[in-house]
């Protein structure tokens, strides 16, 4: 991997938010930006960013609450994130971009789509249900998947989980990266290390779980914004052949015209950590390849 094209660290001010994000690659070509999830950061894309930036601009923020930006005490509903990533994108002077999100990164990577949808060029999302879209209103707590949801009812309950959490930080961390990756060696100590580090940060728990408490709120703006009609951009839905989701881009079809659907195997949840070669393959074919009279062409690798 060329040095010059791994990343910067770049601070600024939205308001009276500091924001962290990195960026590589040649500003005047395309530009992506990728959106992170729970219980992670910015750096998940550290192998990923690299992959693109020798044809893309690449950004990679840290949401409000997440990494290394502010962790503010309210706000955490995917339409006001997300329109701190707007207001982040327009002070660096990017009106138009590729957007990808990962787990609660999609979940802001969908509303911001929804509500901008002249801004964003094509739109991938990566193992995550979407609040009001296509996440059920009753996630399962028991049987045989209740390993991958029982944390969003955990994370809702008030306090509770700030005083079981805090100083066991690390096992908590470690839970999710050895139940959900594919491959628990794919997020090395190195990695657990960052992820343990920006997560014990003062605020940072609090503001991790403030998500999942602003789901209901998030669900309903999505479901308004789905009452204007079909998303109309270019949309790739990303699965792990042992993910969250086994299947990102069925249920997405009810709400996008333009559906594109990829499998990456040998992968489980923490698809940019675990696969990220593969991912940049499918990521720099999808922004690249050409619209036919109907839209975007099908995948060569799946036609779905």
């Amino acid at each position: 991997m060329q040095p010059h094209l791994r990343y910067q660290h770049h601070f600024t001010h939205i308001g009276s938010q500091r924001l962290h994000y990195l960026s590589a690659g040649n500003e005047h070509a395309e530009v992506v930006v990728l959106l992170a999830g729970f219980p992670q950061s910015s750096y998940a894309w550290r192998d990923v960013i690299p992959r693109l930036a020798s044809r893309f601009h690449v950004i990679a923020p840290d949401l409000p609450g997440q990494g290394d930006s502010d962790f503010p005490a309210s706000g955490y509903d995917t339409g006001n994130v997300a329109a701190s990533i707007v207001a982040l994108l327009h002070s660096l002077g990017i009106e138009r971009f590729h957007l990808v999100g990962h787990d609660i990164g999609a979940w802001v990577a969908w509303s911001l789509a929804a509500r901008h949808p002249e801004k964003v060029i094509r739109l991938a999302l990566l193992d995550g249900g979407i609040p009001g879209i296509t996440l059920p209103e009753m996630l399962p707590m028991v049987g045989n998947n209740a390993w991958k949801t029982w944390h969003f009812g955990f994370h809702c309950v008030d306090d509770l989980p700030e005083a079981l959490v805090t100083g066991r930080e690390s096992i908590y961390l470690d839970w999710f990266f050895n139940r959900k990756a594919a491959n628990p060696h794919c997020i090395d100590a190195a990695a657990r290390r960052e992820y343990l580090r920006v997560f014990q940060q003062p605020g940072a728990l609090r503001a991790g779980l403030a998500f999942y408490r602003a789901f209901a709120q998030s669900a309903e703006q999505n479901r308004q914004c789905a009452l204007k009609g079909k998303l109309a951009l270019p949309l790739l839905a990303v699965s792990a052949d042992q993910g969250s989701i086994p299947d990102m881009a069925t249920p997405l079809r009810a709400v996008a015209r333009q559906v594109i659907s990829e499998t990456i195997p040998d992968c489980g949840h923490f698809i940019p950590d675990e696969q990220p070669e593969k991912l940049a393959e499918i990521l720099a074919e999808f922004f690249t390849r050409p619209l036919n009279k109907s839209g975007i062409t099908p995948s060569v690798n799946q036609a779905n």
